[in-house]
């Protein structure tokens, strides 16, 4: 069901003026039974000025005075028909202004990690344009040399879930379209959960396949065994004095 905008506030003017159940405040509010109940009792929204959904054609006065004679009736949203398809507006994320100077920074986190994520998956997650993108990877951003990657997720500018399924967005498309993937960018298109399920035994990896039991050392074979092993006096064997004697008469 719809929502009426500034439910906390509508809630506010609604326990302040009607006596309608708390419950039936939260359900057109969408909010829990206990916050309406907070609300009333001054613990929760504290100095938030009402909002009235009747003067801005969200209820009619008719509707809450049948709400309130019967409990377990529900309140329902006025049609506006200004509001139609406003819930079908597509554009870039909102980005607050106290994070946003973080922004390219996850941009090159993006980049440098989940390359196979198009313009158009990174535009969408972090909430930037096209030509920013194309400068960081291009490296041509006016302040490239300063920026550190930073995952949008430690940053709050994108949920894990949302990345989670960006990035398997991209391993499927990339697998239709055909393209070789290497171990490593194999393993970075796998979900949080499935990276933490893999065991921590480190993978051998491809370029030396094979070589497993290459060993630079020699086997020492049972007649290498066997061999005497020289004195290091042999080395020294010199000739005896009376042979040399005998050599000059």
């Amino acid at each position: 069901m719809a929502k009426p905008i500034m439910a906390k506030a509508t809630a506010v003017w609604l326990v302040d003026n009607t006596t309608l159940s708390f419950k039936q405040i939260a359900d057109f509010c969408g909010l829990h039974e206990l916050e309406v109940q907070g609300i009333a009792d001054g613990d929760v929204a504290a100095g938030v000025k009402g909002f009235d959904p009747i003067a801005n054609n969200q209820l009619t006065a008719d509707e809450i005075k049948s709400a309130e004679e019967n409990p377990a009736q529900k309140l329902k949203l006025k049609f506006n028909p200004a509001a139609s398809g406003e819930e079908k507006r597509r554009g870039p994320r909102y980005t607050p202004l106290s994070k946003r100077q973080d922004r390219p920074n996850s941009i090159l986190w993006l980049v440098k990690f989940h390359p196979e994520l198009a313009d158009s998956q990174i535009a969408k997650l972090v909430g930037t344009t096209k030509p920013t993108i194309q400068s960081i990877r291009e490296r041509t951003h006016w302040n490239i040399a300063n920026m550190q990657p930073i995952d949008p997720v430690a940053l709050g500018l994108c949920k894990q879930t949302e990345l989670d399924a960006a990035v398997q967005k991209a391993a499927a498309k990339r697998a239709a379209d055909g393209a070789a993937m290497t171990d490593d960018e194999r393993r970075k298109l796998l979900s949080t959960e499935q990276s933490l399920g893999m065991s921590a035994e480190p993978k051998m990896p491809t370029a030396i396949s094979g070589l497993e039991a290459f060993s630079l050392s020699r086997d020492i074979d049972d007649e290498d065994k066997e061999a005497p092993v020289p004195d290091a006096d042999s080395f020294f064997n010199l000739p005896d004095k009376d042979d040399d004697e005998g050599d000059d008469d």
